[in-house]
């Protein structure tokens, strides 16, 4: 049972992840097509890390539910984590540049 918790919750990391990730690659092509747009693009450019590092660290979650229940425990905080972060870190970068408002 606690394999099937670790699975869900690692899924939703890398959903989680994924989603800032393809987030940050719209908002930096959106940069690049508008005249003006360098100074999103600079700020895109230090998100990366921050997706790319959520990114791994819930896919190695995913792969960790493949072990023992100890590794299911590891990987429950670690998506949990993961997914935790890469929401915030979109929810930052979504206010930072909401428009319409």
């Amino acid at each position: 049972m606690i394999n099937l918790i670790a699975v869900i919750i690692a899924i939703a990391g890398v959903l989680a992840a994924l989603g800032h990730l393809g987030y940050l690659a719209m908002l930096n092509n959106a940069a690049g097509k508008r005249a003006g747009g360098t100074p999103i693009a600079q700020y895109v450019k230090t998100r990366w890390p921050i997706a790319a590092g959520t990114t791994a660290a819930s896919l190695f979650a995913w792969l960790l539910t493949s072990g023992g229940t100890p590794l299911d425990i590891i990987a429950i905080l670690l998506a949990a984590g993961s997914g935790i972060t890469a929401t915030k870190a979109l929810q930052s970068t979504q206010q930072k540049y909401r428009s319409g408002n």
